[in-house]
């Protein structure tokens, strides 16, 4: 009797009609090239993909329930395995959140800590995309050049926080710790050495034949393609459109600092490379006017609201009222008012959003997130069909996914 295939009815939902000319084949989830456990299944015709159906889940642990069943503070480390290439992103846009549900004002001196350390992330982020993305195409020099800078600014992670890669370095309220002694300066020998590298980086590769013909014309994404597929962050302005949360709706302290949005209308993967390396740029200039900001701020790092923040340790150390408000938001978490609330901010990939629902429960009642590597990791079903297999490995790398985020 023959076993019948049970992969038939999966190939007919996706309407994969091949005939004898075309074969389909599994991209990932182990490939190492996939950046993630993704899936792709293609359908080939010679080497020219004819269709491409991303498959998703491999990475799934719940997140978001997991979310559901723990306190506020107890959820924020755990928002560090999502974009984990930029972990500070995803702690500080789960902060915000929290803090615009509750009404809760930040202290500026920890505002200037969290913007310099989300900058920070963005230039660790940015390294991580140049140099996985320029191994996948065949450039292994950049990948070993990349990371020795993104070891340099995870030293100076490590030096704030105690951690490299999972860094749970803010806090609902601020940040948990101040600037160690010789931390800014040490900073400021950074962002002087970085320009010349990035310049290294540029004259390998901008003008390098090879490099143009694998990206240029490849992964095109127009500007109503990118709109319609949910793109955010490079890959929108990559497409021509100069939209960054940051300066449309300022968070933290970017309402008060001078950068530009870099932009590229190439629409191809060679532009939003150009992109990667102007925002570098960017963001060092930012961080240069932190540096400055700094020492004309007041020492407190915690904002002060006994019913939400626990007291600072001193006080719960001496006062009776302080220790006993700690115990009961350690151990029982704060109760936010009834409320619904969405805060958008700019990640390294794009837009990361944290959804959350209060039913004045030390639980939120429902959280979601919305995070950029799920769309981009979409759009991919559109942009692949008419390039070749070659090129599917340069795309993939150039829209700069991460299975964290995808796979909640």
């Amino acid at each position: 009797m023959q076993q019948p295939n049970k992969l038939k009815p999966f190939f007919e939902n996706l309407n994969f009609e091949r005939d004898d000319n075309t074969m389909v084949i599994n991209f990932g989830p182990q490939h190492p090239s996939a950046h993630g456990q993704l899936r792709l299944i293609l359908e080939l015709e010679g080497e020219k993909v004819v269709k491409a159906h991303p498959d998703i889940g491999y990475l799934h642990r719940g997140v978001e329930k997991m979310a559901e069943n723990m306190i506020y503070n107890e959820f924020l480390p755990t928002t560090d395995r999502l974009d984990y290439i930029a972990s500070t992103s995803n702690n500080y846009a789960f902060a915000l959140a929290v803090e615009r549900l509750i009404g809760l004002e930040v202290p500026r001196r920890a505002q200037v800590i969290r913007t310099m350390l989300l900058e920070l992330n963005r230039i660790m982020s940015h390294l991580f995309f140049l140099a996985t993305h320029a191994l996948d195409v065949g450039a292994m020099s950049i990948f070993l050049y990349a990371f020795r800078e993104r070891e340099f600014a995870m030293d100076l992670v490590e030096d704030y926080c105690g951690a490299r890669l999972t860094h749970s370095a803010v806090r609902i309220g601020g940040v948990p710790l101040d600037l160690p002694g010789g931390w800014l300066e040490q900073l400021s020998t950074y962002l002087d050495n970085l320009p010349e590298q990035i310049q290294l980086y540029e004259d390998l590769l901008t003008e390098n034949r090879i490099w143009k013909m694998r990206l240029e014309d490849v992964g095109v994404v127009t500007p109503e393609d990118a709109l319609n597929w949910g793109c955010t962050g490079p890959m929108l302005r990559g497409s021509g459109i100069a939209y960054d949360i940051r300066k449309e709706e300022p968070y933290e302290l970017y309402g008060e600092l001078d950068f530009d949005i870099p932009v590229s209308d190439r629409n191809d993967s060679y532009g939003r490379y150009r992109l990667y390396m102007e925002e570098m740029k960017e963001s060092i200039r930012i961080l240069r006017q932190l540096i400055t900001m700094y020492p004309k701020t007041e020492p407190q790092i915690m904002a002060h609201n006994p019913r939400y923040i626990s007291a600072p340790k001193e006080e719960i150390m001496t006062q009776n009222y302080a220790l006993m408000q700690h115990f009961v938001l350690v151990t029982q978490g704060m109760r936010p008012p009834r409320g619904t609330v969405y805060v958008p901010t700019e990640s390294p990939k794009g837009e990361l959003g944290f959804f959350i629902r209060s039913e004045g429960e030390p639980y939120a009642y429902r959280l979601k997130i919305r995070a950029p590597s799920f769309f981009h990791a979409g759009v991919l079903q559109h942009i692949l069909p008419g390039t070749y297999l070659a090129d599917v490995v340069a795309i993939i790398g150039n829209t700069n996914i991460v299975f964290g985020e995808i796979d909640r």
